[in-house]
């Protein structure tokens, strides 16, 4: 492992980021399973991969409104032979000069290679068209089995079921799934200042807003979690807290990660061995952001302003999360948007900083603030713009990273 003096480097949030995803696969058990009905399974990581009972579609089906033909017959005047709508039994095959009137997800008959739009059908009678055009092969038809042959994965394990996941699996016939239970977070919030977030807080205090916020974060990214009473800036109150705490599957800690003298969390965390991976990261904000490990538990020191405790989760905590929960591919939501107004900032850190995405979803501004205990800040956001450590101006109109809100 390397030495502590090295441990203590401030890292780039993109290498730190890796360092999470690659020690907590390394780690990580398979998570447990549980069995949902369909209706509660949006959100879920799918625990077992998901096969076609079929293929799809069953039959040759038309993609358009208008004509099955024989393409070697156009162009030309056939014979319309009749009509077959969507839900029918397949047709007898086709005979040269003749055409079928067809709908959109009808069977094709054998013998038709082409479905002509009605749009480009000339009707003469009830009985003939005319179509001045020629057909390529397989046009606006899909042969059985195009989308999936039966037996095909159709949802690979370890997949976060979205939408589209719910409707293949009622399309073949899952009324229930298998997904992997949610692991235990423990949330510790540490400082003299913090009081419930139910009591009326003195000048001098504050309400405990990151533990709630956390949990809030946690349970959205499929864990389960649990808020541990307030830690006092004692080694005899935090200790036994962090116990606690490290009974969970995976721990967060909220504040004193700092180098104070009452920044006790590292150091107890030392002592009940816990193994550090990184204790600084070059972002604001944020920097003291620590990861280590607790045997095979993942192990957060996250700083204690909330924007702080709000993005690092994002950045380093929430992947370690989902990889507990069984999800294949952590990934990190950025876009690109462009400034309605200049900005800048001052180089050196990358700066994750509260921004307001327009409804077209490519321009934005910064929001002002006051820090990142501005929380009245954040919740005017609804992203994240990522000022890079190596540039301080960007005019209106140039493109800048964004991190969706989470």
């Amino acid at each position: 492992m390397p030495e502590f003096a090295e441990k203590q480097k401030a890292l780039d949030f993109a290498e730190a980021r890796k360092i999470v995803i690659k020690t907590v696969r390394g780690l990580a058990s398979p998570p447990g399973k549980e069995t949902l009905s369909l209706d509660r399974v949006h959100g879920r990581i799918l625990a077992e991969p998901v096969l076609a009972d079929r293929h799809y579609p069953a039959l040759r089906r038309s993609l358009r409104d208008g004509f099955a033909v024989r393409s070697g017959d156009l162009p030309g005047v056939l014979r319309v032979r009749g009509e077959v709508r969507a839900g029918q039994f397949e047709q007898p095959p086709l005979t040269p000069g003749e055409a079928l009137e067809i709908m959109t997800g009808a069977p094709v008959p054998n013998g038709a290679d082409a479905v002509v739009m009605i749009e480009h059908v000339t009707r003469l009678s009830s009985e003939q068209v005319r179509i001045d055009r020629t057909a390529d092969p397989d046009q606006f038809i899909i042969e059985r089995g195009d989308e999936a042959v039966m037996g095909a994965v159709l949802i690979a394990e370890g997949t976060r079921l979205d939408a589209s996941h719910v409707g293949v699996l009622a399309m073949i016939g899952h009324t229930s799934v298998t997904v992997s239970a949610p692991p235990s977070v423990a949330i510790l919030a540490t400082g003299d200042e913090i009081v419930s977030a139910s009591e009326m807080p003195a000048p001098h205090q504050i309400r405990n807003s990151n533990s709630h916020m956390l949990a809030a974060l946690v349970n959205a990214s499929g864990g389960h979690a649990t808020i541990l009473p307030v830690a006092r800036d004692t080694k005899d109150d935090l200790r036994p807290l962090l116990e606690q705490g490290l009974a969970h599957d995976m721990l967060l800690v909220s504040g004193g990660v700092s180098a104070g003298r009452y920044d006790l969390v590292k150091p107890t965390l030392r002592e009940l061995d816990v193994e550090f991976h990184f204790e600084r990261v070059r972002v604001q904000p944020g920097q003291p952001t620590a990861f280590g490990t607790f045997g095979h538990k993942p192990v957060f020191g996250l700083p204690g302003n909330p924007g702080s405790s709000l993005i690092t989760y994002q950045l380093f905590a929430r992947p370690a999360l989902e990889i507990l929960a069984g999800l294949a591919e952590p990934i990190l939501p950025l876009l690109s948007a462009r400034f309605e107004v200049p900005f800048r900032h001052k180089p050196g850190l990358t700066r994750f900083l509260p921004a307001r995405l327009c409804t077209d979803g490519n321009h934005l501004r910064h929001i002002a603030w006051h820090g990142s205990s501005d929380l009245p800040a954040l919740a005017r956001a609804n992203a994240f713009l990522v000022a890079d450590h190596d540039r301080e101006v960007w005019d209106v109109g140039d493109e800048i990273r964004v991190m969706l809100k989470p």
